[in-house]
């Protein structure tokens, strides 16, 4: 019985040697699926290394400033409300800027014709050229006067409907809006969104 006990004995040691090496071999199963991430993914994700000198941190502080202006530029023009001037912010200015953009108006005119007429007007020696660049003149400017009546009543129309419990002065939406539709429309901004004739 000895004998039979030692030998049993000296079998464990075998199988649990042969237990772990399929455990361990189980256990670095590689798993299935899994993508391997690419070089240029793992590059980008190391740290930048510190710049080595005053130099190389001036470029670098250079750089990242122009980065950061030009995304700056590029959400204003967006008008994401992140970058937008503090006069810009607000679901009322929106309101307001497609207001103006959804129509043409008269202040691009105005100023568009504001140089040739100045220059009519230095031409003292023909009366009626003189004449007729001041009547085109007032003509203008009475346009500019009558188109921002009919945006401020647009303004204060839809600014009631869709936002009654605004804290915005209308009269800072008016001068907002006036002020927007005698810029040219290439040159406002935030850019616009709306088409000519757009339903507001």
């Amino acid at each position: 019985m000895a004998l039979f006990s030692k030998k049993s004995d000296t079998n464990l040691p075998a199988v649990a040697a042969e237990e772990e090496v399929v455990h361990v071999s189980r256990s670095h199963t590689p798993s299935k699926g899994k993508a391997t991430p690419k070089r240029t993914e793992a590059q980008r994700r190391k740290a930048e290394p510190p710049p080595a000198n005053r130099r190389e941190a001036l470029k670098r502080s250079r750089e990242k400033s122009k980065a950061e202006r030009a995304e700056a530029y590029a959400g204003m023009k967006a008008g994401d409300e992140r970058y937008l001037l503090p006069r810009d912010k607000g679901p009322e200015r929106a309101l307001v800027r497609d207001i103006v953009d959804s129509r043409r108006t008269a202040g691009p005119y105005f100023f568009a014709g504001a140089f040739p007429l100045l220059f009519l007007l230095q031409v003292r020696s023909v009366n009626a050229v003189v004449l007729a660049a001041n009547i085109i003149w007032f003509m203008l400017a009475f346009a500019v006067v009558v188109d921002s009546v009919f945006i401020s009543r647009r303004i204060k129309k839809l600014i009631t409907e869709r936002h009654p419990k605004t804290d915005q002065k209308m009269s800072s939406l008016y001068f907002y809006g006036i002020m927007r539709a005698i810029s040219f429309r290439r040159l406002r901004m935030p850019k616009t969104r709306v088409q000519i004739g757009a339903k507001i």
